[in-house]
């Protein structure tokens, strides 16, 4: 009872501290995150306790060397533990509503407290590149071309780069946000690369350039290639069609 009166004291003697910075950390939907308490062993007399969100609704304790896990609105659910031996948490399977100021209390010779600020970020795709245009050069041999790379998720940064050089970069903020690039004739010597990052890690798009960016003639014996035999059974349908129409009618003379 009186390390519980201990422990709600101290509780109102932090309401002062509550301002302090916060440790910041990132993590990815579905990982796990661990948050230290930097004590590297628990006394009989310690007291622990971790607290979650505005409220600071307690989770999880250890009072008298026992661990006590708390969920009583399901927020967790079962995905909380707690090192017996030093306090630290771990969150596994962590989802995004668990988003949030984890707030850390440890009584023992010392009062400490510490703050984690801990944000879930949505699993990141690997981004989406197309090819916009592909033009001639002014009429001499070449192109130029326009390529678009776009991710489906929002609260990420897109960069363009070239090799290990960046080019160019974008914080999106809204779903299927996109940063072009633009091609020259001189450029295709060169490897490019769209990047979608966020705190908790990034995505890589390595491009084949030859591929989305043929020189002009190839892009035209490609579609040339497509669209000939599409023209060519189009009009032998045709001829079939006026055929059998012709002799149905031939027939009824």
């Amino acid at each position: 009872m009186f390390r519980y009166l201990r422990l709600v004291f101290f509780c109102v003697f932090l309401e002062g501290a509550s301002g302090d910075a916060a440790e910041e950390k990132s993590v990815t939907e579905g990982e796990l995150i661990t948050l230290n308490t930097g004590v590297t062993e628990i006394l009989n007399n310690d007291m622990i306790l971790w607290m979650f969100g505005p409220e600071e609704t307690r989770i999880a304790e250890i009072v008298n060397q026992k661990v006590n896990i708390y969920d009583n609105n399901g927020t967790f659910k079962d995905r909380l533990q707690m090192d017996s031996k030093t306090g630290t948490l771990t969150i596994r399977d962590i989802r995004t509503d668990h988003s949030g100021v984890y707030k850390l209390i440890i009584i023992n010779s010392n009062a400490l407290h510490k703050k984690f600020n801990v944000t879930v970020f949505a699993p990141l795709p690997v981004p989406s590149v197309s090819s916009r245009s592909c033009s001639s050069s002014g009429g001499s041999p070449g192109f130029s071309c326009s390529l678009l790379c776009s991710v489906d998720v929002n609260s990420v940064t897109l960069s363009w780069f070239r090799g290990d050089s960046l080019l160019s970069s974008i914080r999106v903020s809204e779903l299927n946000s996109s940063i072009p690039l633009h091609l020259k004739q001189e450029d295709l010597k060169n490897s490019y690369s769209c990047v979608a990052s966020n705190p908790a890690g990034s995505q890589t798009k390595h491009l084949n350039i030859r591929k989305l960016c043929p020189p002009c003639s190839d892009a035209v014996r490609v579609f040339s290639e497509r669209l000939i035999p599409s023209l060519v059974y189009a009009v032998l349908g045709i001829i079939s069609v006026s055929l059998l129409i012709c002799y149905v009618k031939s027939f009824e003379k």
